[in-house]
């Protein structure tokens, strides 16, 4: 299937690394301009660079969308790249601690924000920037990348379980309000994405259980304790870059508002 993704120009946050780099790989591979976004100039480069590489055709923003002054200068750079943006895909976020989850009562408020503003408040301000544009030409496509967490949270991560599930619901309020201008928006909800991330982590489990360096019954291990699958895999970021792409087509018009679960069948839930 053509997918009509050629000369598109696209823009996805936090692709200098893990999920938004196999997002930006994919739409590149399609034949878009993507714009590679990260706060590391010399990350964003890599990942370009990997695209040009390949054939493609990759540009860089560079800036800190978790503020304004930040998300003004990615937005200014990557609307005038390729002359316009006609796909964004909000993917930047994730936990403002990395560490280990903290404990639901030992949480400070501070934390609470911080999370809602790098998750929620970062996508609100991309659009806010980049949709004008699109209603002047009516036609764009915006995904926010959310997480099975908003859907089926343990408690584990509460704070960042509930600002994705946020951004889902930005989503669906947004499908509404920019209705019948050609723009749809989407959200893509991954479960567990095999990235660099997840390293150190694998490492523990690596060590505590006697491992070694076998990456397969770390993985295993993973999925008999840790998440119930359907597929006997972890996913990878080309999973997530593959439903980006069609959603971005224009042969996905008639999908709008919706909640895409790319999660190797992990929830319990229907959506």
């Amino acid at each position: 299937m053509d997918l009509g993704l050629n000369g598109k120009r696209a823009l996805v946050t936090g692709s200098n690394s893990g999920i938004g780099a196999g997002i930006a790989k994919a739409l590149a591979r399609e034949g878009a301009h993507v714009i590679v976004h990260g706060r590391n100039e010399r990350r964003a480069e890599q990942v370009a660079q990997e695209i040009r590489d390949a054939g493609g055709t990759a540009a860089i923003a560079v800036g800190d969308l978790d503020t304004d002054a930040g998300a003004d200068a990615v937005a200014e750079v990557a609307l005038r790249l390729f002359g316009g943006v006609d796909i964004l895909v909000n993917n930047a976020g994730g936990r403002v601690d990395t560490k280990a989850p903290v404990a639901f009562f030992s949480m400070e408020t501070g934390l609470w924000n911080e999370t809602y503003n790098r998750n929620v408040t970062s996508a609100v301000r991309m659009i806010q920037r980049i949709v004008p544009d699109m209603r002047e030409r009516k036609w764009g496509r915006l995904i926010q990348i959310s997480s099975y967490s908003a859907q089926a949270t343990s408690g584990g991560v509460a704070e960042y379980a509930a600002v994705k599930s946020a951004v889902s619901n930005l989503t669906l309020g947004l499908s509404k309000t920019l209705a019948d201008t050609g723009i749809t928006v989407n959200t893509i909800s991954p479960g567990m994405i095999h990235t660099e991330a997840l390293d150190d982590w694998f490492g523990g489990i690596a060590k505590d259980q006697g491992f070694g360096d076998d990456q397969d019954k770390v993985v295993g291990w993973v999925l008999n304790n840790v998440v119930k699958q359907t597929v006997r895999r972890l996913g990878r970021p080309e999973d997530i870059g593959y439903t980006v792409c069609f959603l971005s087509s224009p042969n996905a018009e008639f999908i709008n508002g919706a909640n895409f679960r790319i999660d190797g069948g992990a929830s319990p839930a229907v959506n």
